[in-house]
């Protein structure tokens, strides 16, 4: 690790081989996310679902045909239009940041007469799906989000109906509309913790507008993220498949070869705009409890913890003392959540929560997302390679809040050094530091300028603008701190606690094979 006292900038690029598509078309204007539109209420005891939450038969069922499928299916498949309409968007800001000769000529508003212009109206189109009789159907948040007005037409006779929004979950990309009817086809309703890869599923819905259509193909994978997600989303949980989905597809129904919903389409990852193969749709149980909680609430409620969290990696397993690579590290706590009281510490793996195994950072996001606040939920941990027994009461998810960061760098290099965590240039906090990478007052450490790409501390994630806090959990004050314990960690598992963009996390450089 090096020193030095003045800091490089970089220029950071990156190309993209593939684009995440979202199968709808969306408009511009948003409004609050999960606010009801229309004055009746509705309970969750409403909402009287078909559930089938057997697995599929995966014996002897070989097909040469699902046309009986699809004609229980298709009714229940909704044709969405929405309409935006044109909108006047104001001019610039006042010139000269508002001098008082200038209000003369521009007034106080602060805009400059002229300069706005009138968007256009919109159109869009998408699909959902008929969960109950009485008219609650599930859509995409993108299909819906800013519309001014909103109709459904049912298949396959085309009656169409005014929708009112219900309510809005951008976190999930989920939405609720209904209309007013009665004795419509709901769907049957599966249970998609039981989809496996390699089972069978339909996709029906309205590509491109040409009307309703049904592509085949199997589960490709479960549990995916996705690479280059749209701002807002946050909870994770799609199912991949190779089933054709296209723009139109947004809020259509995937459905396993008995017919029922395990899934609502939601995007693509292509090339040029079209299927390509990998399609994604949200798993029905995570938008089940999204419904739910929309209906009975009027917006989602979620669980809160209270804790930033990360992925096992194989090196941080060896640090850490694990056995594998499942479970979820805790890197930081907010204060006073329920995460502090039930006595969490940074550094504690979390193995089971609620008496469910947690795969990783994002599997434990999810379950604590779908739990009722005041709930007590028994956490299993590993604290120093020890288990550990925790009760945890959540509270409410605050609207600005986070279960999880997982956040991801950029590039550089380093001059040559000695000790460990070679390749790594570091300099002290000064106040232009601070308040270019927006540290904290209170926080010390040494901030990363450099790190060699060809370096284990590059491997293992560690990126210009962080700041190092802990070093094989001794606190670091300043850079030469951080250098006098480096100097004696040479060919070394380095544990390192750093600070990015808001939130603490771990990283561990392992140099025992340099």
């Amino acid at each position: 690790m090096n020193q030095r006292n003045s800091l490089s900038r970089q220029a950071r690029a990156a190309l993209l081989a593939s684009v995440l598509l979202l199968a709808g078309a969306g408009v511009v204007f948003t409004q609050a996310a999960g606010a009801r539109e229309n004055d009746k209420e509705f309970k969750a005891k409403d909402l009287k679902l078909n559930l089938d939450s057997q697995p599929v038969k995966r014996e002897g069922d070989l097909r040469a045909s699902f046309a009986p499928v699809i004609k229980g299916v298709s009714p229940s498949v909704v044709n969405v239009f929405t309409t935006t309409k044109a909108r006047r968007v104001e001019g610039g800001p006042m010139p000269f940041g508002g001098h008082p000769f200038f209000r003369e000529f521009f007034g106080d508003n602060g805009n400059v007469p002229g300069r706005g212009f009138q968007t256009p109206r919109q159109d869009g189109l998408g699909s959902g799906v008929i969960l109950t009789e009485d008219g609650f159907i599930l859509t995409n948040n993108h299909v819906v989000d800013g519309a001014d007005s909103i109709k459904v037409a049912l298949n396959p006779d085309g009656k169409e109906y005014d929708a009112k929004v219900v309510g809005r979950d951008p976190k999930s990309d989920l939405a609720v509309i209904k209309v007013e009817a009665e004795g419509l086809a709901a769907i049957p309703v599966g249970d998609s913790d039981v989809v496996e890869v390699g089972d069978v599923v339909l996709a029906v819905g309205n590509p491109f507008g040409v009307g309703q259509t049904v592509t085949m193909g199997i589960v490709g994978a479960t549990s995916r993220a996705v690479f280059g997600r749209p701002a807002g989303l946050e909870y994770e949980d799609f199912i991949q498949t190779d089933a054709a989905i296209n723009p139109g597809n947004s809020g259509g129904a995937l459905v396993d070869a008995q017919g029922r919903l395990i899934g609502i389409n939601t995007a693509i990852m292509s090339r040029g705009g079209g299927n390509n193969g990998v399609g994604f749709a949200v798993p029905v149980n995570l938008a089940r409890s999204v419904m739910e909680s929309i209906v009975e609430h009027g917006r989602v409620v979620r669980g809160f913890l209270g804790v930033n969290i990360q992925d096992v990696t194989p090196a941080m397993a060896k640090e850490f003392g694990l056995q594998d690579t499942v479970g979820a590290i805790v890197a930081d706590i907010t204060p006073k959540s329920p995460a502090e009281k039930a006595g969490m510490e940074p550094g504690d793996v979390v193995t089971q929560y609620d008496g469910r195994h947690v795969r990783d950072s994002r599997h434990l996001k999810l379950m604590v997302g779908q739990t009722a606040p005041d709930k007590e939920v028994a956490l299993s941990i590993l604290r120093d390679g020890k288990p550990k027994q925790l009760q945890v009461v959540l509270r409410e998810l605050p609207e600005d809040g986070k279960l999880a960061s997982m956040r991801r760098g950029g590039p550089r290099s380093a001059e040559s050094d000695t000790g460990g965590l070679q390749g790594v240039v570091v300099s002290d906090l000064n106040p232009s530091v601070r308040q270019q990478y927006g540290v904290p007052r209170e926080l010390t450490g040494a901030l990363v300028n450099e790190v060699d790409e060809d370096s284990a501390a590059w491997k293992a994630g560690l990126r210009p603008g962080d700041v190092v806090v802990e070093i094989n959990r001794q606190p670091v004050r300043d850079a030469e701190a951080a250098i006098d314990v480096a100097q004696s960690l040479e060919n070394a598992l380095i544990r390192l606690r750093v600070w990015r963009e808001g939130a603490n996390r771990f990283v561990v450089v392992d140099e025992t094979k340099s």
